[in-house]
């Protein structure tokens, strides 16, 4: 029998029924809400089903995926992620995002950029992109601006430092609630760039600092929000 959302926050398995659609829009308390099925979910006529084993998650208005914390990044439209230039050719870049195949982005697929004024990124730089084609049948394909034109922040990453960590982490720096890049914020400034990819890309005044902002993430996976206070103390007392 299909579930209510009192499966919300709770571990579901695949193949479980986690709700139905008409449950999700009476959630959404409107109606005519487009919903967006994320991660882990997929729509069979009325049933929402789990095909990923994790927790029901829920952002408003009406976004649901579950929350899992697996090691290879599958591709999922509209996710922003950090790539890194694997290929060149005449009119795009091949990408790594860490994925079974490398994703495709058109020299044209940046704010303003034309055929005679354009990024020339070399082998090796750093890309935020957001995810415009992610299909199981279909190589990915990116995209440097939000769909209207504009960057929003996309682009290319110069300097700093990247660096590889779980996507269950780079999902929690994410969310508004964990407070660790605020806490360092206050005595650190930095550039902080999350893909959900599980790569983070770091950017800070010293190479000190941006080591230290570097190892605090990868160390505040398991940590709650006291143990993250407790840690970031100590880290400005020990640089300080």
């Amino acid at each position: 029998m299909a579930a209510s959302l009192h499966m919300l926050n709770r571990v579901v398995l695949p193949g479980d029924i986690v709700c139905t659609t008409q449950d999700l829009k009476v959630c959404s308390q409107n109606p005519r809400m487009k919903l967006k099925l994320g991660p882990g979910l997929r729509q069979e006529g009325e049933q929402v089903l789990a095909y990923k084993s994790g927790v029901f998650r829920h952002r408003a208005p009406a976004v649901y995926w579950i929350d899992t914390n697996q090691k290879r990044y599958v591709p999922v439209k509209d996710e922003r992620v950090i790539g890194i230039i694997s290929n060149r050719g005449g009119e795009s870049y091949k990408v790594d995002i860490g994925t079974s195949n490398p994703a495709t982005l058109s020299s044209l697929a940046f704010e303003g950029a034309t055929k005679r004024n354009k990024p020339n990124l070399q082998i090796g730089d750093l890309v935020y992109c957001r995810l415009s084609i992610a299909n199981k049948d279909m190589e990915p394909e990116l995209d440097c601006t939000d769909g209207s034109g504009k960057s929003t922040g996309l682009g290319p990453l110069s300097g700093g430092f990247m660096f590889n960590c779980s996507l269950g982490l780079t999902r929690k720096l994410l969310n508004k609630d964990f407070i660790l890049l605020k806490l360092l914020g206050k005595y650190f400034p930095f550039e902080c760039t999350v893909g959900l990819n599980g790569r983070v890309w770091i950017n800070a005044k010293t190479t000190i600092n941006i080591i230290a902002i570097s190892n605090a993430i990868s160390n505040s996976e398991f940590m709650d929000n006291q143990q993250i206070e407790t840690m970031v103390r100590q880290l400005v007392e020990g640089i300080m």
